[in-house]
């Protein structure tokens, strides 16, 4: 096993692969041990937003949840990068309004819907977006709630503030190993670094979560079980967590990180995974999970809404096909 990072994605143009992607990739068992890498486990990396699920692990475990009686639905918002759609706005103005607050008390800053209807439709109402719009503003709520139960102070993004020294706490619980620092996430909170395995290790963690009786592990199971319940709500439309997890043939939660990061936790296996495209690029990431999930029986390669990810199909500006991207020679 090489600590290079390994090619994974080829992006093809008639008979030529023009462009390549590396990466790493992890699968720890139920023992947290590695059963499958590529390239270097100990590959120390900022897992983005994948890492949700471990930052709203406090809002559960602390019993805020449970005291705010927070929905299903909630859960899965709150582990999301959504896409700012109708369904994701609402359901966090409602989520806020029911905190008796709004979108002024969030921290993640405003974005412009990644919902192209919606996007559309407020530059013709010249409407400017919120921070309800932000992608993390599921998350955010989640930490808002988590902040009124321990009544914080308003900073609740400050690394030092005690919703995030509570995070760490438990990022470093799952991941059986010390964060050596953080990097500053595009929602302003702290997003902790840790290794390939590490990521890996906490998914598989997950992944066993409904098997141990203690507090923090049923909070776990919750918020798997939210994911993959509303995978809408994780993503959306267009989005490969999403498709991907309607697609599975088994339960599977599947979450997307910036700069070509993915995990997926694998309840009926014990299983985790972690991925990163050492370039950052979507498509590959895309590409690279579905290849992995593939191997391992999750996912149906013939399935349309795997191709679509998986080896989907570059078109020119006249619609004619002149390439695809695919999985290189090899991998997995």
């Amino acid at each position: 096993m090489s600590n290079a990072p390994e090619l994974m994605v080829e992006i093809h143009r008639g008979p030529l692969a023009e462009s390549a992607h590396t990466g790493h990739a992890v699968i720890c068992d139920d023992s947290g041990q590695i059963v499958q890498a590529w390239g270097d486990p100990g590959k120390v990396i900022l897992p983005r937003s994948s890492a949700k699920m471990i930052q709203a692990l406090p809002l559960v475990a602390s019993g805020a949840a449970q005291a705010f009686g927070l929905k299903t639905e909630q859960l899965a918002l709150a582990c999301a990068s959504h896409q700012g759609a109708p369904l994701h706005v609402d359901a966090v103005n409602a989520w806020l309004a029911e905190l008796g607050m709004s979108d002024d008390d969030l921290r993640c800053g405003p974005e412009v819907s990644r919902d192209k209807a919606l996007k559309l439709q407020m530059i013709r109402e010249g409407k400017c977006p919120c921070q309800a719009h932000n992608n993390c503003s599921g998350k955010h709520a989640g930490f808002l709630t988590f902040n009124k139960h321990l009544g914080g102070g308003a900073e609740y993004c400050a690394p030092d503030h005690p919703v995030q020294r509570e995070v760490r706490e438990l990022f470093e619980t799952v991941s059986g190993m010390e964060s050596p620092g953080f990097g500053i996430d595009g929602c302003s909170a702290p997003n902790f670094a840790t290794t390939m395995e590490g990521m890996a290790r906490a998914m598989a963690w997950y992944a066993n979560a409904h098997t141990r009786p203690d507090t923090l592990s049923k909070a776990a199971a919750q918020l798997v079980e939210a994911m993959i319940a509303f995978p809408e709500h994780v993503a959306g439309q267009g989005r490969a967590c999403t498709h991907l997890m309607r697609a599975a043939k088994e339960p599977v939660a599947i979450k997307t990180g910036a700069e070509g990061y993915f995990v997926a936790i694998l309840p009926e296996r014990g299983m985790g995974l972690a991925l990163k495209i050492t370039d950052g690029a979507t498509r590959a990431a895309d590409c690279a999970v579905a290849a992995l999930l593939v191997q391992l029986g999750v996912l149906d390669e013939a399935d349309p809404e795997v191709q679509r990810f998986l080896c989907p199909p570059i078109h020119n500006r006249a619609g004619i096909e002149v390439g695809r991207i695919a999985t290189a020679p090899g991998f997995p």
